[in-house]
């Protein structure tokens, strides 16, 4: 149970949460004292810092084991808190990573606002999420260019049927050698995705292969699609509301206005 208090207030989902009812005379009294709370294991001091409900957030899924090792280590390393206005933040470690947990000056005295952070919160994740999209895509490519020198051909499907070697993953034995690409593309349940994304090969005339990356929950998992083919070049569109739609009815690689090349 240890390791999974960091990791539920960095990643629950966004939530009407207001202040929570613990008020401190000064912001480095109440970082200090969440910061114990996390480092301790306290389940009831997090409640009065955060919110009797604040564990009814966490995501079924994407849990850092080594979370609270993690901040503890840097914790001890070096933190302050930063204050700006009636806001202030706590910064751990060498490279100062902000908790995204903020703790806001009230008329009874600073209390964590849980409304503010849950909006960080999910910027982090769609911010995650989409690096990890995109370094998919990386590796889609390379996987592709491993399936055309072994096969003279490149793959139309990313899970191979039941029994052969006919997409870019396929479970091997012990000794043999991997398939090009690994299972992280076929999640353990549909429609979960990989990251919060949904991937599909289409068609390329020109590279010969292409691949196109959308959000399993718009606004919540994702906010960009992004698109690659051979050229190992990533675009990226903001295809709004109706992102699964627009995408399904995608029928080949094709960029248009709407398509922005992503920096390198």
């Amino acid at each position: 149970m240890k390791k999974t208090i960091l990791t539920g207030m960095v990643l629950f989902a966004v939530s009407t949460f207001a202040c929570a009812n613990q008020p401190f005379s000064t912001p480095e009294q109440a970082t200090d004292a969440l910061a114990k709370a996390i480092i301790d294991n306290n389940e009831g001091a997090m409640r009065q810092l955060l919110g009797d409900d604040w564990r009814d957030f966490l995501p079924p899924e994407g849990v850092d084991p080594d979370a609270v090792d993690r901040f503890t280590r840097d914790w001890r390393v070096k933190h302050q808190t930063v204050t700006h206005g009636d806001t202030a933040h706590l910064l751990v470690g060498e490279n100062n990573w902000q908790l995204p947990v903020p703790a806001v000056k009230t008329a009874a005295g600073w209390q964590f606002d849980m409304r503010e952070a849950a909006e960080e919160i999910l910027t982090r994740e769609i911010g995650r999420n989409e690096l990890a999209a995109i370094e998919a895509l990386h590796a889609y490519v390379d996987a592709q260019q491993d399936y055309f020198a072994i096969n003279a051909h490149y793959a139309q499907k990313i899970v191979s049927s039941e029994g052969k070697k006919d997409g870019l993953y396929w479970p091997v034995a012990p000794g043999e050698a991997p398939s090009p690409l690994g299972p992280a593309f076929s999640p353990p349940q549909p429609g979960m995705g990989y990251h919060g994304y949904h991937f599909r090969i289409v068609p390329d005339s020109e590279s010969g292969f292409a691949m196109i990356a959308w959000p399993v929950d718009y606004g919540q998992t994702g906010v960009m699609s992004f698109m690659i083919n051979g050229s190992d070049k990533v675009w990226q569109a903001n295809l709004g509301e109706k992102t699964t739609a627009t995408v399904k009815a995608i029928p080949a690689y094709k960029l248009d206005d709407h398509w922005q090349p992503v920096a390198p």
